[in-house]
């Protein structure tokens, strides 16, 4: 039991050690996450339509 305790009592200590970001990064970052996503779904789905589009002209007649 005092192992459990020990290991709590060292989180809580690292824990105060962490460089929390702030509200107006926290939103920054998500919005890149979130454009960077939608211009790879974009992407991908350009290049899906593409592929389909030669397989189905060259390949599938």
């Amino acid at each position: 039991m005092a192992n459990i305790t020990q290991f709590f009592r060292e989180v809580r200590a690292e824990m105060t050690k962490v460089v929390w970001p702030t509200q107006r990064q926290l939103v920054v970052y998500t919005l890149i996450v979130i454009g960077m996503s939608l211009v790879l779904a974009f992407f991908l789905g350009a290049l899906d339509y593409v592929f389909q589009k030669i397989l189905t002209r060259y390949l599938l007649t």
